[in-house]
């Protein structure tokens, strides 16, 4: 890789440690990858910050670099965490745990990210059309490259990191036009109207085309919504961090797939597996819009839930503020609009759940493995009925 005089600098450790440690995580990223340069990002979006998730390992990471005098030099957002950080109590997490996880979330702090605690930071701040950024969310990624034109690849919690850090990623990837074009055409025969067939499908083609970008023909009428969750199961299944949702020009020359109706109920059923009642619904994977909040607390209306059950509506701490409103409509109906986490990322197997439902293919995906609990996907409007017991 080509280095400036200024990046040689860093490489060799003129500005300190944090900055010459984060500058060979690039360049060696780069050298794996074939970039030949650096190239300036708008933002960053950094994973690995959930206590569970991570433990102890990175902590002496992340104090070194504080200690070392690393601070961000672009917009740079956090992941979830392992709790709601106004509700510690209702999370069955040891006091040392949640200090942990508070002092991980300091030392992000200390270095100028923004705890965010989300896995949708485009809703906090839009990245512009065409602008490079740093990623590590594969939700997150997916969503920015094939929703909001812009240009990142799925990076690691440490690439995203030392890239906040030094401004820089290296250009490969989805940083480059030739690299974002797609090389499959993906047929959909049946025609998806619940959120759960977006997701089901998003499931299965990840798991069938692998980094493949996929180009999608029949699909019309998608929410913003249908379009994240597909998004989601596909960085889930798969490891793409593109895909088109429609033909936007006539496509030659690459391979040609069709997914029939028998495909997504198989998906369908390899994502539920449970029969039994839930014992939290949960709602918010990747964390809810706006206009997702509102949509909850509207089918709510009227509406209790049950004693015997939990229902999780799970956002960011940015979106939860704006919507107040609908914030108190579902707290009033025995709902719980939490903050800053999410299932996949916390021990809810200790809160005694035992059956998830959810509306996420990608919860339900990773749910049965990361916390050891059954799963029933099912559309929204089934899992408010299932919470209200009607």
């Amino acid at each position: 890789m080509y280095l400036t005089p200024e990046e040689e600098r860093i490489y060799d450790g003129e500005l300190g440690w944090a900055y010459q440690v984060s500058m060979r995580i690039l360049t060696r990223l780069g050298d794996l990858f074939g970039a030949t340069r650096l190239i300036p990002i708008s933002s960053a979006h950094v994973s690995g910050v959930s206590y569970k998730t991570i433990g102890d390992a990175p902590i002496s990471f992340l104090e070194a670099l504080v200690e070392s005098g690393g601070k961000v030099k672009v917009s740079s957002t956090i992941n979830p965490s392992v709790l709601d950080l106004n509700r510690a109590e209702d999370f069955a997490i040891s006091t040392e745990v949640v200090d942990k996880q508070m002092h991980i979330i300091d030392l992000y702090s200390n270095m100028g990210v923004k705890p965010t605690l989300t896995c949708t930071p485009y809703y906090l701040l839009k990245p512009a059309m065409g602008s490079h950024l740093a990623w590590a969310e594969s939700s997150a990624a997916i969503y920015a490259n094939s929703i909001l034109g812009a240009w990142t690849n799925r990076e690691g919690g440490p690439s995203a990191l030392a890239a906040a850090i030094i401004g820089k990623v290296p250009d490969y990837g989805m940083h480059r036009p030739e690299e974002r074009g797609p090389n499959v055409l993906v047929k959909v025969e049946p025609k998806l109207k619940k959120d759960t067939e977006f997701g089901s499908l998003g499931i299965f083609a990840g798991r069938m085309l692998g980094d493949k970008i996929p180009v999608f023909s029949g699909l019309s009428g998608c929410t913003e919504t249908d379009l994240k969750q597909l998004g989601a199961a596909l960085a889930a299944s798969g490891m793409t961090s593109m895909f088109y949702p429609s033909v936007w020009k006539e496509v030659r020359g690459i391979e040609k797939v069709t997914i029939e109706e028998k495909d997504l109920q198989n998906a369908i059923e390899y994502l539920s597996t449970s029969s039994d009642p839930p014992d939290l619904v949960f709602l918010g994977c990747p964390h809810c819009s706006m206009n997702e909040i509102k949509q909850v607390a509207a089918k709510l209306k009227g509406r209790e839930i049950k004693e015997d059950l939990r229902l999780w509506v799970c956002t960011s701490r940015h979106v939860r503020a704006k919507a107040k409103r609908y914030v108190d409509a579902i707290e009033s109906a025995g709902g719980e609009v939490l903050r800053d986490t999410c299932p996949v990322v916390t021990w809810v197997e200790k809160l005694g759940v035992d059956t998830l439902m959810t509306n996420s293919a990608k919860t339900a995906y990773y749910a049965p493995t990361l916390n050891s609990v059954k799963t029933i996907l099912s559309p929204t409007d089934s899992c408010i009925s299932a919470a209200c017991g009607s």
